[in-house]
């Protein structure tokens, strides 16, 4: 052959690969001169299968099998919406953590206008799956695979197709309940989510790329774990190495008994696609969901009435616990279960009817998943001892269960001169102000300056509003002097600040050796 038809040979193969080719024929020329005929090769097939090679390694054959009939594809189209102007966010602004994974061809709602120039965003296609739950035609996905859709379709296994109505949707979980009109379906039985452990086998089903009845699998990497970049704080999530990718939103995870035991849901990326780290809702969150949606069609959630943050070390320390196990309460609801029980801020829970919160992330799933009216016992810790605390919890109220906080106030009043160890200024604060930031008549002390020492270096800068030293409320920047005038070097102190951004924390603060002035 020559070496101009070489060449051209050569195009031709990365033309057609460019043009989506996935497959190809060498030429004869390339082919080897021995090569065996159809009927040599059916000969060398052995009638009896070998023994394999490789054993002690499991085998999901018979698990998929059994489950994939219950698996579904879904899919959905989202209506053309009045948008506001604004623009499609770009990968920069999109936290590349816990991604939201949908199939080919789906489009943000709200996203950019279309070529008119109009103010109405484009339909757009999400591909997603599903498991069913009754031989009657319910099935569970996530709410963010239905989530303003305005049609919903079904795919079984065996190709049959439905138009599926949501029974109801709960963002808080991500579970989303679906009802086709069917019957004598087959379906998924639900496993005990208490005895998910990690390094357990876990298998995933599901329509990657649209990639329908798709088996991966993997074990179990960790449990309980919490989401900080969504608001989902009740839900503890399974964490696997299953690989999930786009399409697999809202299918199952199972365990070697072909038992759900989670719903996978996001995963973690910094491409967007599967990176070792997926995320999946325990199924006994998932099925209290649903049961609530089928019979109320919403959820309710039990609450205590306190906003509490991560224990780290210092602040251990400062109120003199030996290790960082437990929830610190900030701020408790006037009125709640928490206040009408005696909890105050710089309170920590270290325990819910007897189960170990080694986080403050473990407290919301703890008792969010428990129904109003239910009576617990808390385990309190304050000032050198334990003491458990029963509560009875309330339902759940969204507008005051999130951190409190606004913007900053504007400068007010003159600033007050600092007479405390700290070295810091205060300034009090007007009325304004105080309504501006959501405060009481009694609460807070504009920092006008923190200094160069202990409280700079604790993340305290001027705009933020302390609250609280120790247990103690501080109103006016006299009461901030009072309150600090005594700390000696070397001693720590707890000071509840509200920040410039609205969020309210303690802040530990230890004075150096050399008093700072």
């Amino acid at each position: 052959m020559s070496s101009m038809k070489k060449s051209l040979l050569a195009v031709s193969l990365v033309a057609l690969l460019s043009a989506g080719t996935t497959a190809f024929l060498l030429p004869d020329a390339t082919a080897q001169s021995g090569a065996q005929t159809p009927a040599d090769a059916a000969a060398s097939v052995s009638s009896t299968p070998e023994a394999p090679l490789v054993s002690g390694l499991p085998d999901f054959t018979r698990l998929v099998e059994r489950v994939s009939p219950a698996v579904v594809s879904i899919e959905t189209t989202v209506g053309a919406r009045q948008t506001r102007g604004q623009q499609m966010p770009d990968d920069a602004q999109i936290p590349e953590i816990f991604r939201r994974f949908f199939g080919p061809g789906f489009e943000m709602p709200g996203g950019p206008r279309g070529p008119g120039g109009g103010d109405t965003a484009p339909r757009g296609r999400a591909m997603g799956t599903g498991f069913i739950i009754s031989a009657d035609g319910y099935l569970l996905t996530n709410h963010h695979v239905v989530d303003g859709a305005e049609t919903v379709k079904v795919r079984l296994s065996d190709r049959r197709e439905f138009d599926a109505k949501v029974v109801g949707s709960d963002a808080e979980s991500d579970v989303a309940v679906l009802k086709i009109e069917a019957s004598g379906l087959p379906t998924l039985r639900f496993g005990n989510g208490a005895s998910v452990k990690p390094g357990q086998w876990a298998v995933a089903i599901g329509s990657p790329f649209g990639f329908e009845q798709s088996v991966t699998a993997g074990i179990v990497s960790a449990v309980a774990r919490s989401n900080q970049y969504a608001d989902q704080r009740y839900v503890p999530f399974i964490q696997t190495d299953v690989p999930i990718n786009q399409g697999n939103s809202g299918g199952p995870l199972l365990n070697v008994a072909g038992e759900v035991i989670g719903i996978n849901s996001q995963i973690f990326s910094n491409s967007g696609g599967y990176m070792g780290v997926s995320f999946a809702i325990p199924i006994d969150i998932a099925a209290n969901v649903a049961e609530q949606i089928k019979k109320t069609g919403s959820v309710q959630r039990g609450q205590v009435g306190v906003i509490v943050e991560l224990l780290t070390a210092e602040k251990a320390s400062a109120v003199g616990l030996s290790d960082t196990r437990g929830a610190l309460v900030n701020n408790v609801q006037p009125g709640s279960p928490a206040e009408k029980a005696g909890i105050e801020p710089l309170d920590v829970i270290l325990s819910v009817d007897g189960t170990r919160i080694n986080t403050s992330s473990d407290l919301p799933p703890l008792i969010g998943n428990k129904a109003p009216g239910t009576r617990v016992k808390l385990s309190v810790f304050r000032e050198g001892r334990t003491r458990d605390v029963d509560v009875t919890l309330s339902q759940l109220d969204e507008s005051v269960a999130g951190r409190p906080g606004s913007q900053a106030p504007a400068a007010g009043s003159p600033a007050q001169s600092s007479g405390n160890a700290l070295g810091m200024t205060g300034r009090d604060l007007d009325a304004a102000q105080r309504r501006q930031y959501g405060l009481g008549s009694d609460e807070g002390v504009l920092v006008a300056n923190a200094g160069r020492g202990a409280a700079a270096s604790a993340g305290i800068a001027p705009g933020d509003v302390i609250l609280r030293v120790g247990r103690t409320p501080v109103a006016s920047a006299a009461a901030l002097d009072r309150a600090l005038r005594d700390l000696q070097p070397g001693d720590t102190v707890m000071l509840l600040v509200r920040g410039r951004n609205g969020a309210t924390q303690y802040r530990a603060v230890t004075l150096a050796e050399t008093a700072e002035r």
